[in-house]
């Protein structure tokens, strides 16, 4: 009987739960929500995480705070958000970068990626463009390539920094095109990219919307696009693949994330607020001219992609050696 009771009385508490799960997700939002960006303001990052998720925010029918809480690659925002409470009031724009990488770059980044999240949706996928000093005497990935291998440890490339997605695509480049040259790592993309202007770097990997307005202002020669397809704003622009390396394919993303145990019918209602904002004509032109291209998916999904995307980063980390404490 003792048995009997104790079964009833956890049946009860664990209605109890749902019931009162089911409710807060009916009247889900009625007050602003907050969405954490773990990169600084102005940065790639956060303006992407703006554009995207200010639209998603008028879906869903209340205003988001953007809280940037930037450091270690991402990870104290990230650990902010793991322990914040589950009831959907705290969201995290996590990257490729925060939850591909991280895991196999720092001994401890403080957060799993798959444990402590429940994932939401994706929002885009962004391609990567490489581009050269304007005054290097190149014209094609082919003879960059070429050139690199006359003089092996001549050349230099840079990055935001070491295992970031910049440094990996430069890594992952010079091991499938057999080449030798220079890591030069920076605190952050743009001033790799000035330092790549200024012709004191040869080369850099970073994502279309860095580069595009460089390339488009003069100041840098694109050769190829990291994509599996060219770019619609650069359809002169050929890819890694068609320019002769034909296993270089290499995307960086973007996606929303809750803390773990957030109810499923408030995930379930922010994903669908994601796609209505992600088939906005306005917002698809928008990220179009950013090299970014809108990719909606299902919490499941985005959950298998993230467990596919620490595989394939994490080998690309371990075959670059970068770590970090």
């Amino acid at each position: 009987m003792k048995f009997q009771r104790r079964e009833i009385l956890l049946g009860l508490a664990s209605g109890g739960l749902t019931m009162r799960a089911l409710a807060q997700s009916e009247t889900y939002p009625n007050k602003p929500v907050r969405v954490i960006v773990p990169f600084p303001p102005g940065g790639g990052g956060d303006n992407q995480a703006r554009l995207i998720l200010t639209r998603v925010a008028q879906e869903l029918g209340q205003p988001f705070v953007f809280e940037n809480i930037a450091g270690a690659g991402g990870n104290l925002g990230c650990q902010r958000a793991a322990h914040a409470a589950a009831d959907g009031y705290t969201l995290l724009y996590g990257t490729n970068g925060t939850h591909g990488i991280n895991h196999a770059l720092y001994k401890n980044p403080g957060f799993d990626p798959q444990k402590d999240f429940q994932a939401v949706g994706r929002l885009s996928s962004l391609a990567a463009m490489l581009v050269i000093r304007p005054d290097l005497p190149v014209k094609t990935l082919a003879a960059l390539i070429a050139l690199i291998k006359a003089r092996p440890g001549a050349y230099s490339f840079g990055s935001a920094g070491y295992g970031t997605t910049s440094h990996l695509a430069g890594e992952i480049f010079k091991a499938q095109a057999g080449l030798f040259a220079v890591h030069v790592p920076y605190r952050g993309g743009a001033a790799a990219l000035v330092d790549l202007m200024g012709s004191r770097l040869d080369f850099m990997i970073d994502v279309a919307a860095n580069t595009a307005p460089q390339v488009l202002g003069g100041r840098l020669k694109a050769l190829a696009v990291t994509s599996a397809h060219r770019l619609p704003n650069f359809p002169e622009l050929p890819t890694m693949m068609e320019s002769g390396l034909p296993g270089y394919q290499l995307t960086a993303w973007d996606a929303v994330f809750a803390p773990a145990g957030t109810p499923s019918a408030i995930v379930e209602k922010v994903n669908a607020s994601v796609r209505l904002a992600l088939a906005n004509p306005e917002l698809r032109k928008q990220l179009t001219a950013n090299g970014a291209e809108p990719y909606p998916s299902t919490a499941a999904e985005l959950t298998q992609f993230v467990g596919t995307e620490m595989e394939k980063w994490g080998a690309a980390v371990k075959r670059s050696g970068a770590t970090i404490d």
